[in-house]
């Protein structure tokens, strides 16, 4: 698993670069504030409820949750249902609230 910056991912963002994000957040916190991506909560991908994203086993997958706790766990456990490039955003939402919704 490798990790990027709330800066690093912004920046590939604004710079139209394709980015596959995937949070893995509880509704209630999706619904308070989300930067995108598909929502499958923790819970599913411990389940391996992963249907929706099963294109994207060989493709780059950028993971977040509130803190980059939850988000961490996820990637290890996509690692081993067959998911080959997990990144894990370091600090979550947290982070990123942080740095550009000053």
């Amino acid at each position: 698993m490798n990790t990027i910056t709330a800066e690093e991912l912004k920046k590939r963002i604004d710079s139209g670069d394709v980015v596959n994000l995937l949070d893995v957040r509880e509704d209630h916190e999706r619904a308070d504030y989300n930067i995108g991506g598909v929502h499958i909560p923790i819970g599913k991908v411990q389940a391996m409820q992963l249907d929706d994203i099963d294109d994207w086993k060989d493709k780059e997958v950028i993971v977040y949750c509130r803190s980059g706790n939850r988000s961490g766990m996820a990637c290890l456990f996509m690692e081993q249902f067959g998911f080959k490039h997990m990144v894990n955003l370091t600090g979550g939402m947290l982070a990123w609230r942080e740095k550009f919704e000053k």
